[in-house]
């Protein structure tokens, strides 16, 4: 059997392993599968607002799961895109909210890039951590997690706080710093299209250019890139910038997009699932996209299923989990039969 038929083979079994548990969890909620299924697919592209909606909470994932796959290229396991993605929505509403006498079109290019910057800078301090200090850059970025969600807590109670309210949130941000919708009355917005140009910049970087074959270089081997004249911390230090910017990013998109505002909990864990998806896409840029895309889709419909049939949308994250253990034992068995074939 062939290298790609092997592949295509492997795939299909997960997929029938996936489906069969996904039935018995429904099965187990006292739902007819057929009917969960039914509502599952029609929650997608039974009209249009559902499709958009896929796309809406896609475009978070996107620039997460790009910026944990640049990072993961050279070995940076970066955890702290949920951190990032808090503190490049801080900076976004900061400027948003802060600097009324900008024109709205050069304010949203100024949250854009300070978004960027934070997330960037968050990152950096792990990086930072690791090749001066040595200290493992998993639990900087953890700990680095819970910093910046406590400081959205402290912001929206304090200096930020909506001062015609009670609530821990900000005020609105005006509608001419708010990201434009592509398709109203739905949520759609512009912001799908900056991740998509994330995605083709991030693969243009990495497969195309001196930077990202140094990055890749890294990533495959430290010591071998350091004997060719190759910087080790440098590459890091510029992948973990790029990585935390994009987390930003999604921040800054999250505020000015959906919720026009900040308040706790702005990322609904995203950050978390970036990992997920950056593993499933193979640390690839396009298939980042795709990967997102998939498991956005899967949320929308499972949501769908939930309302209409009380089949618990939790279902989802536990076969996003199954998938992932899949994928991890296949790379596990498929390494065992490499050192079989060459002992």
């Amino acid at each position: 059997m062939t290298d790609k038929k092997s592949k295509a083979l492997q795939a299909v079994i997960i997929a029938l392993i996936t489906i069969a548990v996904g039935t018995g969890l429904i099965l187990l909620s006292d739902a007819n599968p057929v009917e969960a299924y039914s509502n599952f697919f029609r929650g997608i592209f039974g009209n249009l607002n559902g499709f958009c909606e896929v796309f809406v909470k896609a475009t978070p994932l996107i620039f997460t799961g790009l910026g944990c796959a640049v990072a993961f290229r050279t070995g940076f396991f970066n955890i702290g895109a949920e951190g990032q993605f808090y503190v490049g929505a801080l900076a976004a509403a900061g400027v948003a909210l802060g600097l009324p006498q900008i024109p709205g079109a050069a304010r949203i290019i100024l949250a854009l890039a300070a978004g960027f910057l934070a997330g960037g800078v968050w990152a950096l301090i792990a990086a930072l951590f690791k090749a001066k200090l040595g200290i493992s850059e998993i639990i900087v970025t953890i700990m680095l997690n819970y910093i910046a969600i406590n400081l959205i807590g402290i912001a929206v109670r304090t200096f930020l706080m909506d001062p015609s309210g009670s609530v821990p949130q900000s005020a609105k941000i005006d509608p001419s710093v708010q990201l434009a919708q592509i398709l109203p009355p739905t949520r759609l917005h512009v912001g799908f299209l900056i991740a998509v140009a994330s995605v083709a910049l991030i693969w243009f970087l990495l497969q195309k250019t001196t930077l990202g074959y140094e990055i890749k270089v890294v990533g495959f081997n430290k010591r071998a890139a350091a004997c060719n004249g190759i910087s080790v911390t440098k590459n890091i230090v510029i992948s973990a910038f790029l990585s935390g910017g994009l987390a930003g990013l999604a921040g800054v998109v999250e505020v000015l997009a959906i919720q026009k505002k900040l308040l706790e909990g702005i990322s609904s864990n995203c950050g978390y699932t970036a990992v997920l998806v950056a593993l499933l896409a193979g640390n690839h840029p396009v298939g980042v996209m795709f990967v997102a895309v998939g498991m956005a889709a899967m949320q929308v419909g499972a949501n769908t299923m939930q309302r209409q049939l009380g089949v618990p949308s939790a279902i989802v994250d536990i076969l996003v989990g199954l998938v992932v253990l899949l994928i991890l034992a296949k790379g596990i068995m498929r390494r065992k039969k490499a050192k079989k074939a060459s002992a």
